[in-house]
């Protein structure tokens, strides 16, 4: 007997009223996270909204196969979120969820992927190996800044001129207004090296004054008042890597987070404590930290 359901109620209005309150990001993923469920039940031949325990329990497994279970379990959070906009019953608090997500959890073996650290010497092999260009003159400025504020790509592609002061002693103060662990935007405040402070200035007076963004965009060797993407910084690093001569099977592990996380690392072997380590990246789990960390000793030139 073909089952027919209620039409679904209009839940992307509802997301729209979280505008402003998340970050987009974060947005992006609920939203896309809603829609795999609600295709998946019209497959399944399942309600989406409201959806039963069971339901939710077999998409969460169903999913597990292809995805790690960190992306799983925000898309419960999202199938939890949208159940609340529209004030119906939440299936996703029930004990069988729990179990499925136990489930999912333990058919995986493998370790969480980590992006493989730029430390300084591959800062340096890589800042050398960039070309004398406009583009080769914005990753160079890029890449440094990253490493010293052991920032999130983000938190990089959205700094604006005006977060910069300049200091006596030659280096830069930068406020990093709004990040992945500072939903509210109170910001933090980093410091860079004489080194990154020279490419910044080099930068900026190739781009010029009228753009707000630090970052932005190259056309046909013309800045251009757009904001570099987070995917640019991604291919950015890969790219430096490229570059410097390294092969194809250590270029893959690096990452738009490999500046963070190689600063982080070195900060380690030199000898600071996790407490120092945290506050320089603006970490708030110990736990994420630490798989950055363990690699510190081992992360050499390959």
């Amino acid at each position: 007997m073909c089952v027919v359901h209620p039409p679904s109620p209009d839940w992307r209005a509802e997301f729209r009223c979280l505008e402003g309150a998340y970050a987009p990001s974060t947005m992006k993923s609920y939203v896309t996270d809603v829609e795999i469920f609600v295709r998946w039940c019209e497959e399944n031949a399942a309600a989406p909204f409201p959806a039963d325990v069971d339901t939710v329990c077999r998409f969460l497994e169903a999913q597990a196969p292809d995805l790690a279970p960190s992306t799983v379990r925000r898309r419960l959070y999202a199938i939890r979120k949208v159940h609340r906009l529209l004030r119906l019953p939440d299936p996703t608090y029930d004990e069988d969820i729990n179990i499925s997500l136990r489930r999912v959890r333990r058919a995986k073996h493998a370790r969480p992927k980590q992006a493989k650290g730029l430390t300084r010497a591959y800062l340096d092999a890589f800042l050398a190996a960039e070309p004398d260009t406009p583009v080769g003159l914005r990753n160079r400025a890029l890449l440094s800044l990253g490493y010293d504020l052991l920032t999130r790509r983000a938190e990089l592609v959205a700094l604006r001129t005006e977060d910069l002061a300049w200091r006596e002693d030659g280096t830069l103060r930068v406020l990093i207004r709004r990040s992945k662990a500072d939903p509210f935007g109170e910001g933090r405040i980093a410091f860079t090296s004489t080194r990154t402070r020279a490419l910044i200035d080099a930068w900026i007076a190739w781009r010029g004054p009228h753009i707000p963004w630090l970052f932005c965009q190259i056309y046909q060797e013309k800045a251009l008042a757009k904001p570099l993407g987070t995917t640019s910084v991604r291919d950015i690093v890969k790219q430096a890597a490229r570059n410097a001569g390294l092969d194809d099977f250590v270029v893959k592990d690096f990452s738009g987070h490999s500046m963070r996380v190689g600063a982080a690392q070195d900060l380690l072997v030199k000898g600071h404590d996790t407490a120092a380590i945290m506050r320089a990246g603006g970490w708030k789990s110990v736990s994420i930290l630490g798989r950055y960390l363990e690699q510190a000793e081992h992360n050499v030139w390959v």
